[in-house]
């Protein structure tokens, strides 16, 4: 993609990336794509701030090279050296050798771990500001968003907001960069929501510190390193991230993922059951089947929704491996304090509890009840499902 212009002075120069199965070795993104966003400060001392992966550093370089000289380039701001913003560091550092790497004082060593980098280097330290000229550059400490080197740049004139990881998304770039460009603004958000609760959820904490820091700031667009810019409403993005941290904290979204799997379709019964009854009390539910669904489109529902249904069968005396490891992500991820019902058919005796028991307490989940049945379920089973859908899809909504 040919570079945009921001302002006058900054530039967005950017790559789709089409060719990633996985993001980050797990993450389904074959079908959405992602973008990776640098941003060059154009001033009496140029900045650069960000690079790309580097399965894309010579068209990443090629585009720099129709707007600057690399030879003309002061400063290369890191402020996150995961190798899809950084990897492009070793072929810009040939041609740029007299550029100077601003980052955190974590950052020194792995820019020496990763790339061998150790010379001319400058740490920079919450709150320095760095003047280029006409514009000044202001780094905002943000450890563990998501990693513990991170910083986010701010630049004061413009008001524009350097964010790294923090409120970016998946999904390549189609429309044009900016918020007020695309016509699909739901989809973008839906795959920021992907992105923040397969990447970033487990550090909200640390989101929402960030967030405090950045309340003090007038921020008139948001840039970050993956997805739109936001130019038109930039609170817009830093809201939802709040809000989606804000959930880590106590009480989340009152909807209901209703998560299944079946060996040989009693189980996929009882769930068609227990829907309705959720859905004759007025809730919201999402509906999610865990044989063909990957995890990375289950977290996002698990992180918003209070409450969660446990659809799956006994297995060799425990729970569905599938769902097993469901659930071992959700904790990985941090997915705490839901509230969870279980139903699931057994063959000649149970024990699916008996794991739910022990992983439930690892969340710190709490258990509204439960329904298992032998083979398949029979009239008065699924009636009992769906009053067992309505008595929690009601409880879910009184809270």
């Amino acid at each position: 993609m040919k570079p945009v212009a921001i302002t006058n002075q900054i530039f967005w120069i950017g790559i789709n990336d089409e060719r990633t199965k996985l993001f980050e070795g797990l993450w389904p993104i074959q079908k959405e794509g992602i973008s990776y966003n640098s941003y060059l400060i154009q001033d009496e001392r140029s900045a650069l701030i960000d690079l790309c992966k580097e399965l894309y550093q010579q068209e990443y370089l090629s585009e720099l090279g129709t707007l600057i000289s690399p030879s003309q380039i002061k400063y290369l701001v890191m402020n996150h050296l995961e190798p899809d913003h950084s990897g492009a560091i070793t072929a810009f550092r040939k041609i740029a050798p007299q550029t100077t790497i601003l980052c955190t004082e974590k950052a020194i060593d792995m820019l020496r771990d990763f790339f061998g980098i150790q010379e001319n280097i400058r740490v920079v330290k919450d709150g320095e500001e760095v003047s280029l000229g006409s514009h000044t550059l202001r780094f905002i400490s943000a450890p563990m968003v998501h990693w513990p080197e991170t910083m986010l740049t701010y630049e004061t004139s413009t008001q524009t907001l350097f964010s790294c990881d923090a409120f970016g998304g998946y999904g390549k770039l189609k429309d044009g960069i900016f918020d007020d460009e695309t016509h699909e603004l739901p989809y973008y958000e839906q795959e920021a929501l992907r992105y923040f609760a397969n990447i970033v959820a487990a550090f909200s904490k640390p989101v929402l510190n960030a967030g405090a820091k950045l309340a003090e700031l007038n921020i008139r667009v948001v840039a970050p390193s993956h997805g739109l810019v936001w130019r038109k409403d930039p609170g817009r993005i830093i809201s939802l991230y709040q809000k989606w941290s804000g959930y880590s904290k106590g009480i989340a979204e009152k909807g209901v993922t209703l998560l299944s799997g079946s060996m040989y379709g009693n189980t996929d019964r009882m769930t068609e059951a227990i829907e309705k009854g959720l859905l004759s009390s007025s809730i919201k539910v999402d509906r999610l089947d865990i044989r063909n669904t990957h995890i990375s489109y289950i977290l996002p529902a698990l992180w918003c929704n209070q409450g969660v249904v446990i659809g799956a069968p006994t297995y060799e005396g425990s729970l569905f491996p599938t769902m097993v490891l469901v659930l071992k992500v959700a904790e990985f991820k941090r997915v705490f304090r839901r509230d969870a019902v279980y139903f699931g058919s057994y063959g000649w005796g149970g024990g699916a509890m008996r794991y739910l028991d022990r992983q439930l307490k690892a969340l710190n989940w709490t258990l509204f009840d439960s329904l298992d049945f032998p083979g398949s379920p029979c009239e008065s089973d699924l009636i009992s499902g769906e009053q067992l859908g309505k008595r929690f899809g009601e409880y879910i909504l009184s809270l």
